[in-house]
């Protein structure tokens, strides 16, 4: 048989975990995300309860575990923190990473791994790049500030929810002055 048609063949019987792609790593994003900072401090942070009845108050599923931050310096001076999380797709988790400067306005998004065999274009520069400048104050939502690409709507939509999440939580953290 022809290696030209048992390679497609296996990848068409192949279950969709095994198109697991992983991208970089968390490290990588926070140095892309952040390229004139000099180091970077992780720090565990966790919502006190306040905290999270607020972000349940602006439609956002709280986490009750910690948050990993990293925090971006330049010298002594923070710059921002990169978070990482995880979001559903339609059946796997899509992990990434959101920049926020400490003037709150987000810096950038990177997929750092995609488990689905649908919906990948969230991976597409320009659609990442819709999330630059946005604030706690923004609406983020999915077909009115932030574009939806056909075929891959379940993966907008979460991706968008988590990093509306993600700026919240960053904001909830630089308002109780954990990021210092």
């Amino acid at each position: 048989m022809r290696l030209s048609l048992v390679v497609p063949a296996l990848v068409a019987l192949a279950p969709a975990g095994a198109l697991a792609v992983d991208y970089m790593s968390a490290e990588a994003a926070a140095k892309l995300l952040f390229a004139e900072a000099d180091r970077f401090e992780a720090r565990d942070w966790r919502l006190d309860a306040a905290q999270a009845q607020a972000l349940a108050a602006q439609g956002l599923k709280p986490r009750s575990g910690p948050w990993r931050l990293r925090l971006a310096y330049r010298g002594s001076e923070l710059l921002g923190v990169v978070v990482v999380d995880d979001v559903l797709g339609k059946f796997e988790l899509i992990s990434y990473a959101v920049g926020v400067g400490m003037d709150g306005l987000v810096r950038g998004v990177e997929i750092l791994a995609y488990r689905e065999s649908h919906g990948h274009e969230v991976r597409m520069p320009a659609w990442r790049k819709q999330f630059v400048g946005k604030t706690v104050g923004a609406p983020l939502k999915l077909g009115e500030d932030i574009a939806n690409i056909s075929g891959a709507t379940l993966s907008c939509g979460h991706v968008t929810e988590g990093v509306k999440r993600v700026v919240a939580v960053v904001d909830q953290a630089r308002r109780s002055g954990a990021l210092h």
